[in-house]
Formats: structure tokens, sequence, C-alpha cells
């Protein structure tokens, strides 16, 4: 079984959509999708919920006013002025570090976990998929991202199927890593832009730190065909694949989208789909699958 993650240095490169073509592409697959933070592939795929449950990420502050004496310890060492003068945890403000836990003489604060989103086992006409929710103001630490992924993996053992293709998080934060971490093969979409090249070199380095191999596609290349040949160069220096070019058609994207298709399901001969299938057969080949 091999997992191949797809991940950009920021949002908007159209990395999700590239990843529902490759699910069109690939037979016999696990599709996950780790941007939990914008999940998005269930409005094209439609999928049907088989199983949900909820998933708690992390701690919440609660103080107990019936026995709480106002010292004011809590409000003192508070980072993130999310207690009030009179004595209300606000629950967004709150990033559950527990100092006021720890630094409360009376012990009167709670300190509960919190249901923080909720993660999906769904069936879809590409396959099995899962994807989660966070709840509105709950921060992705990561942990709801190694959820998801260690879900499709039990998935992809019970069911024998050979590969898992997981929509990563954007960036380079904490989600990212949690995405990427023990993949077999990573996929930068990139954009061919100033921007594009800064955070392309980010993803790239932290790829690199972890010692986890990877390749690049230059999305919309001919809106700056120069930087998408700078973005070519930059692989073959770095030794990073570089795993092809896929052209600017907004309009066959859009009619796919808004037809709640992949762009491989609605025209499999347009100039995007046939770019993403050279792309696929590279990745095929490096995967050896």
């Amino acid at each position: 079984m091999k997992e191949l993650v797809v991940i950009s240095g920021k949002g908007g490169t159209g990395k999700t959509t590239f990843v529902l073509a490759l699910g069109s592409i690939f037979k016999d697959c696990v599709l996950s999708d780790c941007d939990v933070d914008a999940a998005d592939m269930f409005l094209v795929l439609n999928p049907e919920v088989k199983q949900e449950y909820e998933f708690s990420g992390g701690k919440k502050a609660f103080i107990d006013k019936a026995n709480c004496t106002e010292c004011g310890k809590c409000i003192e060492v508070c980072e993130y002025d999310a207690i009030s003068d009179d004595f209300i945890v606000d629950e967004i403000k709150c990033e559950g570090c527990g100092a006021c836990v720890y630094f409360c003489p009376e012990k009167t604060i709670d300190f509960d976990e919190v249901v923080s989103g909720k993660v999906f086992i769904s069936e879809s006409r590409l396959g099995p998929f899962v994807h989660a929710r966070l709840n509105p103001g709950m921060e992705n630490s990561g942990k709801l991202v190694s959820r998801v992924r260690n879900e499709a993996k039990k998935i992809a053992i019970e069911r024998d199927k050979n590969l898992i293709i997981t929509d990563g998080s954007p960036g380079v934060g904490c989600p990212v890593i949690s995405s990427v971490s023990g993949a077999d093969y990573v996929v930068i979409v990139s954009e061919p832009t100033v921007s594009g090249i800064h955070d392309l070199e980010r993803v790239v380095d932290l790829l690199q730190h972890f010692k986890i191999k990877g390749g690049v596609v230059v999305n919309k290349y001919d809106l700056n065909t120069e930087k998408a040949k700078e973005i070519e160069g930059y692989c073959g220096r770095f030794g990073v694949d570089f795993l092809g070019k896929i052209p600017y058609k907004i309009e066959e994207v859009l009619d796919a989208m808004n037809k709640s298709k992949t762009i491989i399901e609605d025209d499999p001969q347009s100039t995007v789909s046939q770019s993403v299938k050279n792309i696929a057969e590279k990745i095929k080949f490096i995967l050896k699958i």
C-alpha cells in the first residue's frame, strides 16, 4: 500500500482539483481530505456518509464560579485575555494552554476536552472517502489530520487497496507536517508567480528536513511561462522531481465543478485532463503501482 499526499505552499493553487482528477485516474484507491480547515472535496464527490464520530483535539478551561475565590491569579497569568473580570472564560480566546489551571491556588478550574470537529467515513463514486470538519472557532492542531489519515490507512488495509490519495493542508505548519509525515510520495502544486516560488521553496525545505521524496506540478503555467521555467530549474537544482505543467483553462475547470464532476469525468480529452493524465503516468512510475 502506498500513500500519495498532495500539498501546496498556500491555498487556491488548484490542489484539490488536482487530487480529484487523480482520484478519477487511479483505480482501487482510498481518498482522504486532510485540508480540514477548508474541506471541500465532498462538494464534488457528494459522498454517502456511512459513519461519523466526534473528535476532541484539545482542552478548554472552565471556572467553577461556586468555589472560585476571585483572587485574580488566572486573569494575571492568561496570555490570551481569555478570562473576563467576572471570571468567565471566553471559549474562542482560550488556547487551552492550562496556565490558569496550574496557577489557580484553589484548584477550581476544570480543564476538560472539548469537541472540536467530526470525522466522516463515506462512500463515493470514486471509492472510499475519509474526511472531517472542524467546528466554528476550533483550531486545527494536526491531530485531526492524523486521525483522518489513520482512518484512511485502516480502510485501505481492510479492503486491500493499493493506494491512498490524500488532499493535504496548505502551508508549512503543524497540519502540513501531520499531512506528509510517513507518506510515500508528496506532490507540491505550485503557481508561476514570485510568491508561488517563495511558497514552493518553503515546502521543499520542509520535505527535505523530514527526508520525504516529492515532486512539483506547476498549475496555470501559461500565466507566466518564464516563472514556470524558473520553477523547473529550481527542481533540477534541488533534486526535486518536476512532474509537469497544467495550463490555465478556467472555463474547463469551472464547468466541471459546477456539474459536481472532476475534470477527468467531465471531459477526459480536454487539455487540462490530458496534462493531468501525463503527470499521473509519471507518478505511477515513481510509486511503481
